[in-house]
């Protein structure tokens, strides 16, 4: 499924990731873990394609990032759903447009769209709440708006990053438990954090990132 073969990136002289080797299957729950700067995000970006490698090369699906053209690459993206640490939730737009509009740009039938928008919201528990604001929601129901966007395509890949940062701890098992529910579909999820306390209520398989490297692999 993902594939990460002798992997780096650079930002300038700052070393982002070293040499990274990685195989996630498809069907797996996988965290990735480490202290600020370790690489967490910029390993999720790269898998999502929004970054290039400095060097080594990643595959999705036996497709290598590295050689896919743009138009392909923006297919690809489609199986792949992302949530973001800072939700990147439109404003101007209500609960049901944000969500709606991951199915408008793939150029989906309204009718579809509008179905298939009602039901990923009656997952998340935010039926009432598609004609709000996202400004008018609390962080959790802002988060849950995120994963429904992301999950809305029926995503073979789940990705997200920090989902539960800014969340108290019971919203935090809220929303592991809706990821647990994606996963149980078959989506193969991939969560970054920094929560000890998530790691250590979970049994999956744990990534430890510390400067670029990956230096713990527990299955």
């Amino acid at each position: 499924m993902i594939q990460l073969f002798d992997l780096s990136k650079k930002f300038g002289p700052n070393v982002a990731l070293n040499d990274i080797r990685l195989r996630i299957r498809q069907g797996e729950f996988v965290f990735v873990t480490g202290p600020s700067g370790a690489g967490k995000t910029t390993l999720l970006r790269l898998i999502f394609g929004a970054e290039k490698p400095a060097s080594g090369y990643i595959l999705i699906n036996a497709v290598n990032l590295n050689r896919i053209s743009r138009p392909k690459l923006d297919l690809l993206r489609r199986k792949i759903g992302f949530v973001f640490q800072d939700f990147k939730l439109l404003p101007r737009k209500t609960v049901f447009e944000n969500v709606a509009i991951a199915l408008e740009v793939i150029g989906l039938r309204p009718k579809f769209v509008r179905k298939k928008t009602h039901q990923t919201l009656r997952l998340v528990g935010l039926a009432e709440k598609e004609k709000s604001y996202p400004l008018s929601l609390s962080g959790g129901e802002q988060q849950r708006v995120a994963i429904a966007r992301a999950i809305v395509k029926d995503p073979l890949i789940l990705l997200a990053d920090e989902p539960t940062g800014n969340l108290d701890p019971q919203l935090t098992m809220e929303i592991m438990e809706l990821f647990k529910s994606i996963h149980r579909k078959g989506t193969t999820v991939v969560v970054a954090t920094h929560s000890q306390e998530l790691l250590e209520a979970t049994d999956c398989r744990t990534i430890l990132l510390n400067r670029g490297k990956i230096s713990e692999d527990t299955p």
